[in-house]
């Protein structure tokens, strides 16, 4: 054979892509899972058994239902590609560490069913399936989760009518913040004071908000290893800092309370539901940290941050559009 033959023979003719990469799906699953670990592991540990068994059964409830889904309608089994075990993490980090059990297990089935399996399985969902599980349990039962003793490990905030108690139950930071802005335009505890239990062990709220700087940590990680694009984070939290600021309150601790940090890394970031373009990741972003804030300060509950980032999962395909860059190639027609 003649050496061109022979080159022509080596040759693989192929529909795009062209340009392929050894990362796989679950090898970034993987590494978002890592760079969750140490905040899952520090609320494990902080809360004990109770965050154990939401972790557990979110999870649990997650794999589950995407094995049963796949198994009921004769498709490959897909729980290797990970997707569905950090969607249950991020799903029990979204959760207060006292949430029954039965509403663990319906948030895990809703996320993978109703946020993920129903549109076509991974790759296809328009939202983020862990903040669809969130917001259903939310909207369903509103008035449960606000009767959770979510607070009470620790007394963390100096109240003085708590005396000499070890626990008292009642708000987090945020909700306290909010009802005294709501009341006298002002704060009854000093907001800078809250930086550093907010930043190493915060016994308030959801799983995913006992440490923030363990959130930041995991963040820079997926950032150092090019999982996730600066834009979003950036946009996310910039705008939210600088809106704080605007609005007349700490935005030191406006970022560092509440689902933000979590948001802004580990859920806005999901390839699927965010933009492509940079442009568009850079504005989603934004438009993240913004509604977060509008919400934090003008809408009836302090945590704002799922239907923040649902909303501009929703915007994401217009965003791609809007910057969609332009055909290698082909230039602006000039009008005659």
């Amino acid at each position: 054979m003649s050496e061109p033959n022979e080159a022509a023979a080596s040759l693989s003719v192929a529909s795009s892509p062209h340009i392929t990469t050894p990362v796989t799906c679950t090898h970034i699953m993987l590494w978002v899972v890592a760079a969750l670990a140490p905040a899952m592991i520090w609320a494990m540990v902080s809360m004990g058994w109770p965050a154990i068994r939401v972790f557990g059964l979110c999870i649990g409830s997650a794999l589950g239902t995407e094995a049963a889904w796949n198994a009921i309608a004769k498709k490959p089994q897909t729980l290797l590609d990970g997707s569905a075990l950090v969607t249950g993490i991020l799903l029990a980090m979204c959760m207060p560490p006292m949430l029954p059990w039965w509403m663990a297990v319906v948030s895990g089935f809703i996320a993978i069913a109703l946020g993920k399996m129903v549109f076509g399985g991974l790759g296809w969902n328009l939202f983020n399936p862990a903040l669809v599980g969130r917001a259903f349990v939310l909207m369903s039962w509103a008035g449960v989760l606000s009767k959770l003793p979510d607070k009470g490990w620790f007394r963390t905030l100096d109240i003085p009518a708590a005396g000499g108690l070890d626990a008292i139950s009642g708000a987090t930071r945020l909700a306290v913040a909010a009802t005294d802005r709501a009341a006298s335009g002002g704060y009854g505890f000093v907001l800078s004071a809250q930086y550093q239990p907010l930043l190493w062990r915060n016994l308030e709220g959801s799983l995913g908000e006992v440490s923030a700087a363990l959130l930041i940590l995991g963040g820079l990680v997926l950032l150092a290893k090019g999982i996730i694009d600066w834009r979003i984070p950036a946009g996310y939290i910039g705008a939210m800092g600088l809106l704080s600021w605007a609005f007349g309150s700490d935005p030191i601790f406006n970022v560092l309370a509440g689902g933000v940090l979590l948001g802004a890394f580990f859920m806005a970031t999901d390839y699927v539901s965010s933009p492509m373009t940079k442009n568009g990741k850079l504005l989603y972003g934004i438009g993240c940290g913004v509604f977060n804030a509008v919400g934090r300060f003008y809408g009836p509950a302090p945590e704002s941050t799922t239907f923040a980032i649902l909303f501009m999962n929703g915007l994401a395909p217009l965003l791609d559009k809007l910057f969609v860059p332009r055909t290698f190639g082909w230039v602006k027609r000039h009008e005659e």
